[in-house]
């Protein structure tokens, strides 16, 4: 079994890595508490990156623990530039979705010495109005005490079509129910920073290469931001990829049918090859050994002391 350790980088990024060679660093979508995911999270996390950790030695990180209340966007990416500053001592290369995707992008706009390669999944330069007012319900509602019925309604929006809802709300919410944090400010902290996230002004500050892929009826990300994230970057170019054309390994049932790929520069193999293994896709494919550029001889400092 590869390597697994846990810890939290400088700057209080927790962290959860495995695997072994060059550091991928991969941030974690929405999260009800910001901690190294365990029970049965920390086994489908595992699961989920377990095609990269042959060829990487990855880290799953999440937001800092103990946000303040007011910290915007680019305050959570900076407190993870400085754990890649003092761990990986260099550029990493950079993975999210959706929320994730967010962290991941702000920081390649704040610190692109930071980045060597950027590749984000379900997330755009900015949410689009339905994702907005989801994100505003969450937190209203997790504020009034239904946490459950705010989770539940990502979870119905994101998978159900309108008339289905209201018969699987009960339904959502039980199941989100034993997810409600003891104490919610991380998530709200982060939640009300996403909505006022928005750097397409900035965009053309973001060096590395860079790939967008998203669902195309994606109702949080339409596929115009999607788009725009890709053209508005330094050097523009695009790649799509039809729906079920993406060798992946298997992953959660997907609601998006259909997939938009795009990339900030030409998509060179190494990036879309990571790219199948980034996006999880109903009907798996064969799996091929990842080829990232190496980062020679980069590890992370604070595994070096161990």
């Amino acid at each position: 079994m590869a390597r697994v350790s846990t810890g939290v980088l400088t700057g209080g990024s927790p962290y959860l890595a495995v695997g072994e060679g060059p550091p991928l660093v991969v941030v974690q979508e929405l999260t009800a508490t910001h901690e190294v995911p365990s029970g049965i999270e920390r086994r489908l996390t595992l699961s989920h990156v377990a095609p990269l950790s042959s060829a990487f030695r990855v880290f799953v990180v999440n937001r800092k623990h103990g946000l303040t209340p007011g910290e915007s966007m680019a305050d959570i990416a900076g407190h993870l530039a400085t754990g890649i500053e003092a761990e990986f001592g260099g550029p990493v290369l950079l993975t999210g979705a959706s929320t994730g995707g967010s962290v991941a992008l702000q920081l390649a706009v704040d610190r692109p010495d930071l980045v060597q390669a950027l590749v984000m999944v379900a997330s755009a330069y900015r949410l689009g109005p339905l994702g907005q007012q989801v994100t505003r319900d969450l937190v209203r509602l997790t504020r009034q005490g239904d946490f459950a019925a705010g989770w539940a309604k990502i979870g119905l929006e994101d998978s159900l079509p309108a008339p289905l809802r209201g018969l699987a709300l009960p339904l959502f919410r039980l199941l989100a129910r034993p997810m409600t944090p003891d104490n919610p400010t991380d998530m709200q902290v982060t939640l009300q920073a996403e909505e006022a996230f928005n750097v397409g002004h900035r965009l053309d500050r973001v060096r590395a290469p860079t790939l967008v892929i998203g669902g195309a009826k994606d109702p949080f990300y339409p596929r115009e931001l999607l788009e725009q994230t890709a053209a508005r970057s330094r050097t523009a170019g695009r790649t799509s990829t039809p729906a079920g054309d993406m060798s992946a390994p298997p992953g959660p049932p997907q609601p998006r049918t259909s997939h938009s790929a795009s990339c900030s520069q030409p998509c060179t193999p190494e990036l879309t090859e990571h790219r199948a293994h980034a996006m999880p896709s109903r009907r798996p494919g064969p799996r091929q050994r990842p080829t990232m550029a190496p980062l020679e001889g980069r590890s992370s400092a604070l595994e070096r002391r161990r």
